[in-house]
């Protein structure tokens, strides 16, 4: 019998699967885009062509507070090589390092350590200017904006309300709640109160399926106009390939740049597979730290694989489940409709994480999940729902075995930044 290997990212490392090879459907990743030849030059392009507005010295000249909102270490965005040029041009346009401060748009993760802060800010930005974490528990360091005309509660935080001027940072990558990432994104739930949070992830799952990959949704114009109300100037967003690398950037209007930067994002991350599969492979590389990150490899997965079929997941999640939702595990083993009638009757304290239950039930409730994780031991694995194994071949092997000789097979290698679109011969 002639097989493949297929290996898939883990971590800082990888791991191979053998798969016969008349049962593979294919390997898939992100298309190797070529990048940037110059980070530096690629941001200095963005800024001196705006997209919707003025430039950024124009925009900020005579601002006596600045803040910039920038993604934390869970995304791979080069705000260590971004944001030293923008505050040069900021510098240029009159305003001091000491008048700027970054917020880490933490959303509801836990806070980046010094040494974090270091490595994805850079000493130089350390040094020049404050950053801080965003305090999303914290009543003092919010400030409430009322309601959405959908009647969505905006808690967002109070500091980057105040500034006179702000601006977001952030990438842009096929996401299930919004749709893609980026834009507004980095408002909310980026600065956001986990009460306002808990309300767009919640809206989100009143689809059956995820939103992944769909540009105009009810959650998208949500965050639109949560970052209308604290008055987001501009955002600056990045395109990644696979390997982390600029492929392009983006300035500008909230909307427009990053309707913009769509465009590109679809060209690196959408990929056609011939046919849906009764078995997917998925890596959950980049989002490797807790499988709150990781469970971003669900929403691919599913579109890829059969209604019945069976999701493998390959992830270290070396901090578990959920740092800052350590009742996570209470909750998951419940159906998507009874989350739903528990979130109804105010049962579930943490409502942010009962949004992503149900997300997780959605996809459990159409297709089996098997997982393979070193950080997440096996009684965890159960309570979420998952049927844990040691490696992805063992994982696979029992799904061959359940699905029978003739199953089909698809490989996923970077699956939380893919955009899966089936194209059967009809």
């Amino acid at each position: 019998m002639q097989a493949t290997i297929a290996k898939l990212p883990y971590g800082q490392e990888t791991v191979a699967v053998t798969i016969p090879k008349d049962n593979l459907v294919g390997v898939f990743s992100p298309k190797d885009v070529a990048s940037v030849a110059d980070i530096r030059q690629e941001v200095i392009r963005a800024l001196n062509h705006p997209i919707g507005t003025k430039n950024l010295q124009e925009l900020v000249k005579g601002a006596k507070k600045v803040i910039i909102v920038a993604d934390d270490n869970t995304r791979l965005t080069p705000t260590q090589e971004i944001i030293p040029v923008l505050l040069d041009e900021m510098n240029a346009a009159g305003i001091a390092d000491e008048q700027i401060t970054i917020i880490i748009a933490l959303g509801t993760h836990r806070f980046m350590t010094e040494e974090e802060i270091i490595v994805k800010f850079g000493e130089a930005v350390v040094k020049r200017v404050t950053i801080k974490n965003h305090d999303f528990k914290n009543p003092e360091a919010l400030v409430d904006l009322g309601q959405t005309q959908n009647g969505t509660s905006v808690w967002v935080n109070r500091e980057a309300y105040e500034a006179d001027f702000k601006i977001g940072i952030g990438s842009i990558v096929p996401h299930h709640i919004p749709g893609f990432a980026g834009g507004a994104k980095i408002v909310q739930p980026g600065i956001s109160g986990e009460h306002t949070t808990a309300e767009t992830h919640l809206l989100s799952v009143r689809a059956p399926r995820s939103y992944l990959g769909l540009e105009d949704n009810p959650v998208r114009r949500e965050l639109n106009m949560i970052a209308g109300k604290i008055g987001l100037h501009t955002i600056f967003n990045t395109v990644l390939n696979r390997h982390g690398q600029v492929v392009g950037a983006f300035f500008g209007d909230v909307e427009e740049a990053f309707s913009q930067g769509v465009v590109l994002s679809r060209e690196v991350y959408a990929v056609e597979i011939p046919e849906e599969a009764d078995i997917v492979i998925s890596s959950s590389h980049p989002c490797d730290i807790e499988f709150w990150q990781a469970h971003k490899t669900l929403y691919p997965s599913d579109l890829a694989v059969k209604a019945g079929g069976t999701i493998i997941i390959a992830t270290p999640c070396y901090e578990g489940v959920a740092v800052t939702h350590a009742n996570m595990l209470d909750i998951t083993g419940h159906s998507a409709a009874c989350l739903k009638q528990m979130v109804t009757d105010r049962q579930v304290p943490d409502e942010v994480a009962a949004a992503l239950a149900i997300a997780w039930a959605q996809v459990k409730e159409r297709e089996d999940v098997y997982i393979v994780s070193d950080g997440i031991v096996s009684g965890d694995a159960k309570r979420l729902g998952f049927t844990p194994y040691a490696t992805v071949q063992n994982a696979l092997d029992a799904a061959l075995a359940k699905h029978g000789k003739n199953a089909r097979v698809t490989v996923l290698t970077h699956a939380p930044d893919m955009l899966p679109i089936i194209k059967s011969v009809t």
